[in-house]
């Protein structure tokens, strides 16, 4: 298979196809090709798409190389399962499938031998990885028959850290299950319809090593595994000293240093006092001058490194040319054809398209070029999240609002909102910038709350939004949201796309006369509020005549409540009613619940009610002072939702107590189990969406009716509380006293990134016969009615585990124990 573009290896792969890179001074391919020979396989298809030239003329008919090699073309992409069947006038017998870009000394022997024993239509070549998170997971039995394939998942979903390698032993009949004419994969599509059909798939667990060289990362890595002698394969070289490979006809001065490991290739000059190494590959007729210094730096072909350059931590295409004294620090990879010259000095991670130029003496802080960088998350837990001014700088949201833009129709109009902060103001403004520079237009809503930002995109002529606000865990930082068109957070594709754009640089600019334009619409709040009361039993709420103290936190609710408050006809204490930055940044929902509490006792009222400063997490006090926690917050929203819209459709993230599940089983309520998250609504498991449901709700206070809005929303679901007291004709702590009483109980056990997919395999092996839950993580349901659930965090380096039980004690030992289990995983390495 070696018809990639390898796009995230730009600048490299411009000129040349990414199986045709040098590793250790030959191409990727033809290791592979090797590899294929030493094990028997001596006819070979090569798929081709890309610069196929490239290959064509570089094996021929194969014979150099002691095989016998033919080409199938593609001239679209068809996918891996669409290639190989475009090659399929070659395939009349068993056959192996493997990736012309990948560095590996698998057994392939083992590999068809396992095949030939299981008698399987397909045997998949699988590894144990540190991070599972870019492959495809494969679960397999006992046995090694695959159970499961998952492409490309969150940490929520890895219960396993063993991957699809790509490399496969096929019969025939698997190509009967390829569609034609369109891109199909193997591991998303065929082997998912295989094993759907009940089909025998195989994997086979190999401890070789193999690499999948897609990253710049990646390839410096595998380099230094060759060097390392990590990897099975022969450098074309004779070893000078144990780690030090030479190449015919080079030439190392007396006086320069070579350190181990490294190696100099064919032709090569090396200068006086120059230093080559450690981790350093020079490619064949190379020179180095006078007191350069090449360190952990991959060279190709015919390179020029003038005196005193420095080269630390950078890949060199071929033909380049630094001049004297120029500085390449790390992560710097320039494409083929470059020259820097003399004295220039190109910053870390910047990429210099192939054929430029660095002028004498500058300095390149930003790259030259469009190009890709891997492995990096841009958006976190709720989007894109940083120091405000230091990480989250205005030049950023900038270039991220144009990468978003893109994905989007020019003239096309987003609403954009923030909170009262400075920090916010400013980026807001910057990101404004970004979306008008794109072509987009822009609906400025100035300071508002999430919630209003979200009906102004669902309700108006919006394509999508963006809402800037200070972090709420960090008030030195600041977060953007980024939502789609019907007002929800993008979804995980959706920020993949704005990261790809993003990274390669790729965004829309458009002409002049494109460049959109600021709009400042009215009545927004009052459009929500009476958008939010029109399904609300209105009279009977003003019947009830409630007694309300609210807290609005400092934040933006404030500037939204009158509108609603108008409507609803109680009598209402406020407190914290004024937008303040300050105020925000000091905000601690434990101190703000009980200063409410105290209000709400002296002042006789009938509940009251925090509302976070973005507006959608809400706290709630009883009657008689009681601060209610977000569980017993839950069941009293739930019991309502249940008891009072017969078969009411409910949604709850999958460390909820089952005490809900038995309210909605006593009211004949459904209910679907959802991922984790204090963010907004997920996708649940079952046949609902948060948008086809009554009513969803959290474990962190937050609460959503999406027949008003599909997200969470404090004003919202105090209003619909206060439509359902009402109707209950009783007072708020009666019905939070009979209550079920829960017990559940969480633990959080440092787990390094690298090991959290070797973690939930474990797990989900320790509790393979067990009663399992596997929407996010792994959940145990035991016959006693407890439950344990073990869930990697996505963003920081922890495992999460909750557990409830029949009471605080029996909790908080379910939880221990996972813990327990969980830090001899670690420990066992």
């Amino acid at each position: 298979m070696a018809g990639g573009e390898g796009t995230r290896l730009r600048p490299l792969t411009m000129s040349q196809p990414k199986p045709m890179l040098p590793m250790a001074n030959r191409p990727m391919v033809e290791h592979v090709v090797g590899l294929l020979r030493r094990h028997g396989f001596d006819e070979i298809v090569v798929t081709v798409a890309y610069l196929a030239s490239t290959i064509r003329t570089y094996f021929g008919d194969g014979s150099e190389f002691g095989v016998r090699i033919v080409y199938a073309t593609e001239e679209t992409p068809f996918g891996t399962a669409g290639s190989v069947l475009n090659a399929r006038a070659e395939l009349n017998e068993r056959f192996l499938v493997i990736s012309g870009d990948v560095l590996t000394d698998i057994d392939l022997g083992g590999l068809v031998a396992v095949h030939e024993k299981s008698g399987a239509l397909a045997t998949l070549a699988l590894k144990a990885m540190e991070n599972p998170l870019e492959f495809g997971i494969v679960i397999t039995d006992e046995t090694g028959r695959v159970e499961r394939l998952l492409e490309k998942p969150t940490w929520g979903q890895v219960f396993s850290d063993t991957v699809n390698t790509g490399i496969y032993v096929l019969e025939p009949e698997v190509l009967d299950a390829v569609a034609p004419g369109r891109a199909v994969d193997f591991s998303s599509e065929v082997f998912p319809l295989l094993l759907a059909a009940g089909e025998h798939l195989q994997g086979w667990v190999t401890d070789s090593y193999w690499e999948d060289v897609g990253t710049l990362e990646a390839y410096l890595r595998a380099h230094a595994d060759i060097l390392d002698a990590k990897v099975g394969l022969r450098v074309d070289a004779f070893t000078l000293r144990p780690g030090i490979f030479v190449g015919e006809g080079a030439e190392i001065d007396p006086t320069a240093l070579v350190e181990a490991p490294a190696l100099v290739g064919a032709n090569c000059r090396v200068g006086p006092r120059a230093r080559v190494g450690p981790y350093a590959v020079l490619g064949a007729n190379v020179r180095v001058g006078d007191g350069a210094e090449v360190e952990r730096t991959v060279v190709h072909d015919n390179c020029y490194i003038g005196a005193r350059v420095h080269a630390r931590g950078s890949v060199i295409g071929r033909s380049c040319e630094l001049r004297p004294g120029a500085r390449l620090e790390e992560g710097v990879v320039l494409g083929d054809g470059c020259r820097v010259g003399e004295d220039a000095s190109i910053a870390p991670g910047v990429k210099i398209y192939p054929n430029k130029t660095v002028d004498a003496g500058a300095a390149v802080t930003s790259s030259v070029v469009w190009e890709s960088r891997a492995a990096r998350t841009l958006f976190g837990r709720v989007g894109v999240t940083g120091l405000a001014n230091v990480d989250l700088s205005p030049e950023l949201a900038v270039r991220v609002a144009m990468a978003y833009a893109t994905g989007l129709p020019k003239g096309s109009t987003v609403a954009v909102s923030r909170d009262s902060s400075r920090a916010a103001r400013v980026l807001k403004r910057a990101v404004m910038v970004g979306l008008n520079a794109a072509g987009l237009n822009v609906e400025d809503l100035e300071a508002t709350t999430v919630p209003v930002t979200r009906f102004q995109v669902r309700a108006g002529q919006s394509r999508g939004g963006v809402t800037v606000r200070l972090d709420p865990d960090d008030p030195q930082s600041v977060v953007l949201r980024f939502l789609d068109a019907e007002g929800d957070d993008l979804d995980d594709a959706a920020r993949r796309k704005v990261e790809r754009l993003y990274y390669r640089e790729e965004s829309r600019r458009v002409l002049a006369a494109e460049i959109g334009d600021i709009e400042f619409p009215s009545r927004t709040a009052e459009l929500y509020a009476l958008a939010l009361v029109k399904d609300v039993d209105l009279e009977s709420v003003r019947s009830a005549r409630f007694k309300l103290v609210l807290d609005y936190a400092y934040g933006t609710a404030s500037l939204v409540m009158p509108s609603v408050l108008a409507k609803l006809g109680a009598e209402v204490l406020v407190v914290n009613p004024l937008v303040s930055t300050p105020g925000v940044i000091g905000y601690d929902r434990d101190v703000h619940t009980a200063r409410l509490a105290e209000l709400v006792r002296s002042s006789g009222a009938h509940l009251g009610a925090v509302i976070a400063p973005d507006g959608e997490q809400l706290s709630l006090v009883d009657d008689t002072g009681r601060v209610l926690d977000d569980t017993e917050a839950l069941l009293l929203f739930a019991g309502l939702v249940a008891s009072s819209r017969p078969g009411a459709r409910l949604v709850v993230p999958v460390n909820a107590t089952s005490a809900v599940a038995r309210l909605c089983a006593e009211h004949g309520a459904e209910l679907a189990i959802a991922p984790l998250g204090c963010t907004g609504p997920a996708s649940p498991a079952g046949p609902l969406s948060p948008g086809t449901a009554d009513f969803v709700g959290d474990t962190c206070g937050g609460f959503a009716f999406p027949a008003h809005l599909s997200a969470f929303d404090a004003v919202a679901a105090l209003v619909h509380l206060l439509e359902m007291l009402a109707s209950t004709a009783l007072r708020l702590s009666t019905l939070v006293s009979s209550l079920p009483q829960t017990f559940v109980a969480h633990e959080e056990v440092a787990t390094p990134a690298e090991q959290k997919g070797s973690v939930m395999r474990h797990v989900l092996e320790l509790a393979r016969e067990e009663d399992l839950v596997l929407v996010d993580g792994v959940k145990r349901v035991d016959g006693d009615g407890g439950w344990t659930l073990v869930a990697p965090d996505p963003v920081r380096r922890a495992t999460h585990v909750y557990a409830e039980g029949a009471d605080g004690p029996d909790a908080a030992e379910r939880a221990a124990r996972a813990a327990r289990e969980i830090r001899a995983i670690l420990d066992a390495g």
